[in-house]
């Protein structure tokens, strides 16, 4: 095991007996929302994956170690800390060596949970190609990591604020398949359809497990994107998600919002301008992606146990 890896009795447990596990991130915890909605979604997320036959390890760095499986109480550091760094790929060795302490992102935590020979993450929706990258060259490392390291990633597609049209264009570029449930159509986190369609659509948890083996089998190395858009009722209109979006990103312009400060800004302006129907569907999806996850995690335990 990695000297740097702390793994939570519940988890090594769970290696112990075959179970499945589900890795889940902490930004969202510490960045993604506000206080105390973001601790009381991470327990319900973690509680959703224990009632569909899985074990969760929500994943973040304290003290300079990379904890897989959070207790109440470390999950509460999370969601309380207001100097919680944000960790991407390149930030988690200054975390380790400082022994500090960090959120960690989808790059950072689909890095951890390979290293924890963990094959599914939950998430509310992938990094991509930012607009207007073209001029900032803003691509979040999330599509690097998805390109590099072997771990299936449950979202609600890409989130809204990206130009999805260009992050579906570089996961094709860098082999990564993307998997839609449900519907032909990729997910835009907010809303159900982006537009595009992904590669290919499998419903069936044992059908994802099956392609995702193969794919694995066959030394692809990549990770798998699983699109899983939000229910139905809980989704936004495509319109007015649209106009927030443009009016926050005028507003992050103006003020020279750029890096990694761009997506926390983003959210949090489309928050208030939604008047907070944004938070409702982003705990909606993300208890939904759980869902997803688990049934996919014990689809490919199975896989692992024979």
């Amino acid at each position: 095991m990695n000297p740097h890896l702390l793994i939570s009795p519940e988890v090594q447990a769970a290696r112990r007996q075959g179970t499945a596990v589900v890795a889940l991130e902490s930004t969202i915890v510490a960045h993604g929302m506000p206080w105390p909605q973001n601790l009381e979604t991470a327990l319900q997320v973690e509680h959703t994956v224990r009632q569909h036959g899985a074990v969760p390890a929500t994943i973040a760095v304290l003290d300079g170690r990379l904890c897989v499986g959070l207790d109440r109480a470390q999950l509460e550091r999370v969601a309380t800390s207001p100097d919680m760094a944000k960790a991407s790929r390149r930030d988690l060795a200054y975390a380790v060596a400082r022994r500090g302490h960090a959120a960690t992102t989808v790059a950072a935590t689909m890095i951890v949970a390979h290293l924890a020979d963990i094959d599914v993450f939950v998430t509310g929706g992938i990094g991509g190609v930012h607009r207007g990258a073209a001029e900032s060259f803003d691509i979040s490392a999330d599509l690097q990591e998805l390109a590099r390291t072997p771990v299936a990633v449950v979202c609600a597609g890409a989130k809204s604020i990206l130009d999805i049209s260009l992050t579906l264009e570089y996961l094709e570029t860098h082999g990564v398949p993307v998997i839609s449930v449900g519907q032909d159509a990729f997910a835009a986190f907010y809303c159900r359809d982006s537009g595009f369609k992904a590669d290919f659509r499998l419903d069936d948890p044992a059908e994802q497990a099956a392609f995702i083996r193969a794919h694995w089998d066959l030394g692809l190395g990549s990770g798998v994107v699983v699109s899983n858009p939000v229910p139905e009722a809980d989704a936004l209109p495509a319109d007015l998600v649209n106009g927030w979006i443009a009016q926050a990103l005028a507003e992050a312009r103006q003020q020279n919002i750029a890096g990694k400060g761009t997506t926390p800004f983003l959210l949090a302006r489309i928050k208030t301008l939604s008047q907070g129907r944004s938070l409702a569907t982003n705990k909606a999806l993300v208890v939904h992606n759980a869902v997803a996850g688990a049934r996919l995690a014990v689809a490919l335990q199975a896989t692992r146990n024979g």
